[in-house]
């Protein structure tokens, strides 16, 4: 240590060497308690002295300042301001912060950690699906990603910006996705406000003028099948082929069924389970199986093996994907007029025209239940039998259409649809 006392100067401690490895003091000569901390690279003014408290001494050290940010002689005045007031049994170190409550600092809680929460505290928690996360996601870091780091607090006190962000996205994205964002935001802000009751009161998203939606009608009658049936025998990849006709002779999403697993078929029970449907594991349930969506999966399984042999030992419709299954379900339409949510559509539609009434409709569909009454009906009770009737009736009435279809030259729909035959699928 080449120096333990110096007498304190701007010149004097700009000469001191750094410490060659930990650190080292050195003492002012001037004012008692008054020292310099060296290290490898920097300079530090600290004090330390002896304060008693109840009878009781303690020994603390506080920092005055940095060399080179603040002169010696500002230093050493700071340094016997705070030795003074230890003398007199007073601690100047600053007092540790209480935490703030999530309650507190509400009005300084931004977009961005709002949603964070309302996405792992909310979504997550209840089993949301990851498509939905990601739709939510969309809306708040894509169409809203320059409002991230705004507080929540601005926007309920001025909802004008809200109001505004609606009808620009209106003009630029469309009248359902500007509305689809603004129920996002509600969605966030109502849950940031039961912790931090701060937020502004009303929601800012009051503020906005809905667009009018109106449920995209979309569906094929009976009498529309015939054609949509010669248009699907044209596809040249059976696995999608099988797909869309799943997709029709069930009713349900397309997600939910790209990511069926051979494990979730049972042939001896007829259902094919679904995990994870929209709503998350709570919803999962069960897929009561007509013959004809029997035939269909013994079919695409079979494909699967063929075009497919690494994929299918996990999946019901692989692809030659990342994710190893069908992962892009869409068709051109002047190939495939109607796929996707068009037959769920149709399904409810096709459902109607062979008397299914609407109770059993919403659980082959697995909708929510309406009624005090119909939320003690227990589904798996029905699915044996009650279900099943109901799902034969359904995919008959389609079949049944294919069947009567004028073919177009080349195509076999109606002997495509019976296939594998009749012997093996009663064998199931």
């Amino acid at each position: 240590m080449p120096h333990s006392r110096l007498s304190f100067s701007d010149r004097a401690i700009s000469a001191l060497p750094f410490a060659a490895s930990g650190q080292h003091i050195v003492r002012d000569e001037d004012v008692p308690g008054f020292f310099l901390l060296v290290g490898a690279r920097s300079k530090s003014f600290m004090i330390q002295g002896d304060l008693w408290e109840n009878g009781k001494r303690r020994t603390i050290r506080v920092k005055v300042g940095e060399v080179g940010k603040i002169a010696t002689r500002e230093a050493r005045a700071k340094a016997k301001v705070l030795l003074g007031s230890i003398s007199d049994g007073v601690d100047p170190r600053p007092k540790p912060q209480e935490p703030v409550s999530p309650s507190a600092n509400g009005p300084d809680l931004t977009l961005r950690q709002a949603w964070e929460r309302y996405r792992d505290g909310h979504m997550t928690r209840k089993g949301r699906s990851g498509g939905t996360i990601e739709n939510y996601r969309d809306h708040v870091e894509r169409l809203m990603s320059d409002w991230l780091d705004f507080p929540l607090s601005k926007f309920g006190l001025q909802p004008d910006l809200v109001r505004a962000r609606h009808e620009k996205l209106s003009e630029e994205n469309g009248s359902y996705i500007a509305n689809g964002c603004m129920r996002t935001l509600r969605a966030i802000y109502n849950h940031a406000r039961k912790a931090a009751r701060g937020l502004p009161p009303d929601n800012p998203v009051s503020a906005v003028d809905w667009n009018s939606e109106r449920r995209r009608d979309t569906a094929l009658g009976l009498a529309d099948l015939g054609g949509w049936f010669n248009e699907l025998a044209a596809l040249e990849n059976p696995v999608r082929r099988e797909f869309h006709l799943f997709l029709l002779l069930s009713g349900h999403r397309p997600e939910a069924i790209k990511k069926a697993r051979r494990e979730h078929l049972d042939l001896r029970r007829r259902v094919l389970h679904v995990p994870k449907p929209k709503g998350g594991e709570a919803r999962a349930f069960d897929i009561p199986l007509s013959r004809p969506m029997i035939r269909c999966l013994i079919r695409v399984l079979r494909f699967g093996q063929s075009f497919y042999p690494n994929q299918a030992t996990a999946w019901i419709f692989p692809a030659d994907s990342k994710s190893g299954h069908l992962a892009e379900h869409k068709e051109k339409r002047d190939e495939l007029s109607k796929w996707g949510n068009d037959l769920r559509q149709t399904f409810r539609t096709i459902a109607q025209t062979a008397g299914v009434p609407e109770l059993d409709l919403h659980l082959l569909m697995n909708h929510s239940i309406p009624g005090v009454n119909a939320g003690y009906i227990t589904r798996n009770k029905l699915l044996r039998d009650h279900l099943r009737i109901q799902q034969e009736a359904i995919s008959r009435k389609m079949i049944d259409a294919a069947r009567g279809a004028k073919q177009s030259e080349g195509q076999a729909t109606a002997l495509w649809i019976d296939m594998p035959g009749r012997r093996l699928a009663a064998s199931t």
